[in-house]
């Protein structure tokens, strides 16, 4: 993606964050015309300091009818991005008349190496870790529902290993206009959601008013 220097964050604890906080993404690849096919899913992100091992891999599924699997076995290299809190700008921001309008955001991209899982267990053991970042009450009740069941379930999925070989984080929060940050600052608190966390990145790339 385009990487202004002013935004770019080469802190991989701050792109792992992100990508945790946000594990809704879009995994994009090219179908078999090459044109490029996404799937929005959820990701759970694992993370490894041991130098022989890869530093981040990216596990999720898809239902077996979506041709992406297929994709991903015939060409495994993939491309994942993660979008974070975005909102408005406003040019009333500024102190002259002379600005545009634009947008801020915070996103993640990963190029990625793709591994299909189809084994059973293993396509149990990436579930478990999809239930336990979003609700690990609900592990028992996936226990408890039978063994045919499960078998049934884990039959329509397939799952996927995605080895992480370059990440690319972006922080856009007008940091080069300083001009512009208290009346942002200000803005973003009072505004919605995405607004407050934006506000609140704000103070800790230290643009606080």
């Amino acid at each position: 993606m385009y990487q202004p220097p002013q935004f770019k964050s080469d802190d991989p604890g701050i792109a792992s964050e992100l990508m945790r906080a946000n594990p809704l993404a879009s995994l994009v690849s090219t179908d078999d015309e090459g044109f490029p096919f996404v799937s929005h899913l959820p990701l759970h992100l694992e993370t490894s300091t041991d130098p022989g091992h890869p530093q981040m891999v990216l596990w999720g599924h898809c239902a077996k009818p979506n041709p992406h699997w297929r994709y991903l076995r015939a060409r495994p290299k993939a491309l994942v991005s993660f979008l974070g809190p975005h909102a408005y700008l406003s040019p009333t921001v500024y102190p002259d008349l002379a600005r545009v309008p634009s947008w801020n955001y915070l996103a993640v991209q990963c190029a990625v190496q793709a591994r299909l899982v189809e084994d059973p267990l293993a396509k149990d053991r990436l579930l478990k870790k999809l239930i336990g970042d979003h609700e690990p009450a609900y592990a028992e009740q996936w226990r408890g529902l039978g063994e045919e069941f499960a078998h049934k379930m884990l039959a329509g999925i397939v799952g996927f290993e995605l080895q992480v070989t370059e990440v690319q984080c972006k922080l856009k929060l007008n940091q080069h206009r300083p001009e512009s940050h208290a009346a942002l600052k200000a803005m973003y608190s009072a505004g919605n959601e995405d607004q407050r966390e934006l506000a609140a990145w704000m103070d800790r790339l230290g643009m606080g008013a």
